[in-house]
């Protein structure tokens, strides 16, 4: 589904999620605040289903962990629904891989459900 953004230029949803993560990686807090709604819902397994305040608490600033993030796959996993996989590297070395299901509704962040992968060699 294609949303337009502030400009008025087309948006996919899949467009959102990587402009969420683009924001997220850049610390980018305002960025980030306008694609996610405000009923935002963030769950991974360290996070059951906390609020978009506590996610900018808790979760936002940890960008600063990672040295390099790669997408793997951002690809549409049915209306309003965004599968993606990425790849990233600690500050230590170590490799991972996680993927997310996000929710886009008006061109808005709704939901992420975050699924960590173990580490990747």
């Amino acid at each position: 589904m294609a949303t337009h953004d502030a400009g008025g230029a087309s948006r996919s949803d899949v467009d959102v999620v990587l402009a969420c993560l683009a924001g997220y990686r850049a610390q980018d807090r305002a960025a980030v605040e306008r694609l996610t709604a405000d009923d935002f819902v963030f769950t991974s397994p360290q996070d059951d289903h906390i609020g978009k305040e506590e996610f900018f608490r808790r979760c936002f600033p940890t960008a600063g962990r990672f040295v390099e993030q790669r997408v793997l796959h951002a690809v549409p996993a049915g209306p309003g629904t965004v599968f993606l996989a990425y790849e990233y590297v600690l500050r230590d070395g170590e490799r991972y891989r996680n993927v997310e299901l996000s929710t886009v509704r008006d061109g808005r962040i709704t939901e992420t459900q975050v699924y960590f992968g173990g580490r990747f060699s």
